[in-house]
């Protein structure tokens, strides 16, 4: 008798074919707009016939740091002193570029190299996921389906035209790619060849990348007159209700409601500009213009365009925030991260290689840990658990 089907092992097995299945359909469905929009057929053919769904990506869309991590524990993986020394060397390794850059494009060095350290590590993370399959999955599966067919058909065109071989054409989960990770259209757009070789090169040429990123944002609204915006104190009782990044005052309005930069000193005069409060009014709270607007443009959360910004701000000699973060348990660096795994392997848990990304087998090392000590087991690392850590 041949032996019985586990009836689990037999419905996933079902459920992946009904996937496949779909995911062909859609694909299939795919091919006349893309015939429409510049790719021929032969392209399509070949970057699609053989091409497996990859659900893992639909996964990841509603699980993006940006806005599922604390922001005291984003920025303090983001903007530790380890990427503020890097961001340094590579002011000083690329200072002619980035005049360059500067000149032609009106965005300053530390915000171009900012942007390039939290986007990649200054190189070191372009991401290793094949982008077609990325974009064809998140084309047929999950929320925003519309926009990721667009960067889809984007990608093709990419690849018709020879700008990269398919086997380097690798990047983040949701398609990005390169020192400063652009989304497939938006390389079309505004990639640019500034090391003169007569190709935009985002993944070989750190010039092409940081004027593109500077040519970006001169796009989105920046305008070297401005700064991206100011840490301010609020004065006691403050409701910032109905106030926001996008709902712009002028100067004189926040001073006359009692804001004052955090040294004491008067809102600057003569701006436009909306208030953010990341973690409620009982933290950091900042003045922002319009060219924080365009950080935000570069990957849309408000948190991601505060790393920028405050990591710029370092790399031009500013210091942390002025006003703490209302939690009692702050974020860990990427140094203090490593400590953390290092002592969960002294403490014999499995949970691979120390390389401060706190993935699920550091998260259940850390569940364990929690419950040891009497805590909540939610996963999360910060000060409290590294204290505790290395107390024994």
């Amino acid at each position: 008798m041949r032996p019985l089907i586990p009836l689990l092992l037999l419905s996933t097995a079902v459920a992946a074919h009904a996937q496949t299945d779909d995911f062909a359909r859609c694909l299939d469905g795919l091919r006349t707009t893309a015939r429409t929009s510049g790719v021929s057929e032969a392209t399509f053919r070949t970057h699609t016939e053989a091409l497996q769904p990859n659900m893992g990506v639909v996964g990841n869309l509603d699980a993006q740091p940006e806005f599922k991590t604390p922001i005291w524990d984003y920025l303090a993986f983001l903007v530790d002193d380890e990427r503020v020394a890097d961001g340094a060397t590579r002011l000083k390794e690329h200072a002619e570029v980035l005049q360059r850059v500067q000149q032609r494009y009106g965005v300053d060095p530390a915000t171009v190299v900012a942007v390039w350290g939290v986007e990649s590590n200054f190189g070191q993370g372009f991401g290793r996921t094949p982008i077609v399959q990325s974009l064809a999955t998140l084309s047929c599966f999950g929320r925003r389906q519309a926009y990721f067919r667009t960067e889809f058909l984007a990608a093709l065109r990419i690849l018709q035209a020879g700008h990269f071989a398919p086997e380097r054409f690798t990047g983040s989960w949701a398609g990005a790619f390169g020192h400063t990770q652009f989304m497939p259209s938006t390389f079309e757009r505004l990639a640019v060849d500034f090391d003169g070789d007569g190709r935009a090169d985002l993944f070989d040429s750190a010039p092409d990348a940081l004027a593109s990123t500077a040519n970006f944002l001169q796009r989105a609204g920046w305008s070297n007159q401005l700064p991206w915006g100011f840490e301010v104190k609020l004065p006691a009782g403050f409701s910032a209700a109905g106030e926001g990044r996008r709902t712009k005052r002028p100067s004189a309005e926040w001073r006359a409601r009692g804001l004052r930069l955090v040294d004491g000193s008067s809102v600057p005069e003569g701006m436009s500009l909306g208030l953010l409060t990341p973690a409620g009014v009982q933290g950091p709270a900042f003045l922002v213009t319009r060219n924080f607007d365009a950080l935000y443009s570069y990957n849309a959360a408000e948190s991601y365009g505060l790393a920028i910004a405050h990591l710029a701000d370092r790399l031009r000699g500013a210091g942390a925030f002025t006003t703490p973060w209302p939690t009692d348990d702050a974020g860990l660096s990427r140094a203090d991260r490593r400590e953390v795994q290092t002592l969960l392997l002294a403490r014999g848990h499995d949970i691979g290689a120390v390389d401060g990304a706190l993935g699920e087998k550091t998260r259940a090392a850390v569940r364990v840990e929690q419950e040891r000590l009497g805590w909540e087991a939610n996963g999360r690392a910060g000060q409290k658990l590294l204290k505790a850590l290395r107390g024994g």
